[in-house]
């Protein structure tokens, strides 16, 4: 879609890049580095992160929604694409933790409005180097069906960015099934981040040293959005949806059998049981994860549960969790070129239409 100068500046200006709710980090180096080139076995691959943070102010003041790291507001893109230059990153594919949940409805649409078209058009001012997750009012289930299908159908997103849950409720619950409904019938790939278990934060047990509500909590939210999804016959319902869940999935790549044994230990307990086994819904398509699980070892065994055609790079840019996801990839044994091409951008670049 053409977009006039003054239209693409104003879109630049009206972004700035944060993260997962901590203190904001990023290079500022004096020169653009060279640009790594990523090379598995004589040919070039590109490289896409499917897990990299943004946020539109305009679109946050509507709700009066603080900046979170307005140190990190930006007229132009040049730290970021340094530091995409160093890791080897070709695209990022950017999304908005959603801070607007609990916003009324009529607030909710407007700033999803502009939120959507800034993202579209700071996007169409580096198509080579940015896409973007479009986001919804997912409070409003039919209005954020409506929400997804103009930013598919008008304004070109392939993918939408969701919560790990909704002001307090599970994204399993059938009054969001319009919202289900519609991502798989416009076949996009939905981003879940996790907000965090903030039911827990009230009792305490999180409180103390680690910051807990961040390492435990962001990827327990994960698992619990996902199990959910499993057990309450999500999936099933709508076995189009393709999610990629962040963090790697949270915790349950790392004990999903568990979930398939409590549905032989205690079968009339489980509730209606799911038409596969649950460990089956992390391999069978439905399931994407992203990298960030930090050495070779957890990412040899969540491919090792999950598949490696499941599996995305993700950076969490600008956290520095990690800066060395392509290493990652690389440095995995028993990883075969085809699977280290689809891990690091294969995947990505089918699921949401970025030429390779």
């Amino acid at each position: 879609m053409p977009i006039d100068g003054s239209l693409m500046a104003s879109a630049m200006a009206g972004l700035a890049f944060v993260g997962c709710a901590m203190g904001s980090i990023a290079p500022t180096p004096d020169t653009r580095p060279k640009r790594r080139e990523v090379v598995v076995n004589g040919r070039r691959v590109k490289t896409i992160d499917v897990h990299a943070h943004c946020i539109v102010p305009k679109a946050a003041a509507v709700i009066g929604h603080p900046l979170e790291a307005p140190g990190l507001m930006m007229d132009d893109t040049s730290v970021r694409l340094a530091a995409m230059d160093a890791q080897g990153i070709d695209v990022e594919a950017l999304s908005i933790n959603p801070f607007w949940y609990r916003a009324e409805r009529d607030a909710a649409a407007e700033l999803i409005k502009i939120q959507n078209e800034t993202l579209v058009e700071f996007c169409a001012a580096s198509p080579d180097r940015f896409v973007a997750f479009a986001t919804a009012s997912l409070q409003y289930p039919e209005l954020a069906a409506e929400q997804v299908e103009y930013a598919v159908k008008k304004l070109g997103f392939k993918g939408v960015g969701v919560g790990g849950s909704v002001a307090g409720e599970e994204l399993a619950n059938p009054r969001f099934h319009p919202f289900w409904k519609k991502c798989e019938e416009l076949g996009v790939l939905v981003f879940m981040h996790p907000l965090g278990t903030r039911e827990l934060e009230p009792s305490g047990r999180l409180d103390g040293s680690g910051l807990l509500t961040n390492t435990i909590g962001n990827p327990l939210e994960t698992t619990i959005a996902l199990s959910h999804l499993i057990f309450e016959g999500t999936l099933d319902r709508f076995p189009g949806l393709k999610i990629c869940a962040s963090h790697g999935g949270g915790f349950l790549p790392s004990y999903a059998n568990r979930s398939d044994a409590v549905t032989r230990t205690f079968p009339n307990r489980v509730g209606p049981l799911p038409k596969k086994a649950p460990t089956a819904y992390l391999r069978d398509g439905q399931l994407f994860f992203d990298t960030i699980v930090f050495t070779p070892e957890a990412l040899r065994h969540l491919i090792a549960e999950t598949g490696s055609g499941q599996i995305m790079v993700g950076t969490d840019y600008p956290f520095p969790w990690t800066s060395t996801e392509v290493d990652l990839v690389m440095n995995t044994p028993g990883l075969t070129d085809d699977e280290r091409i689809a891990i690091l951008g294969g995947t990505a670049a089918r699921l949401l239409g970025i030429p390779t």
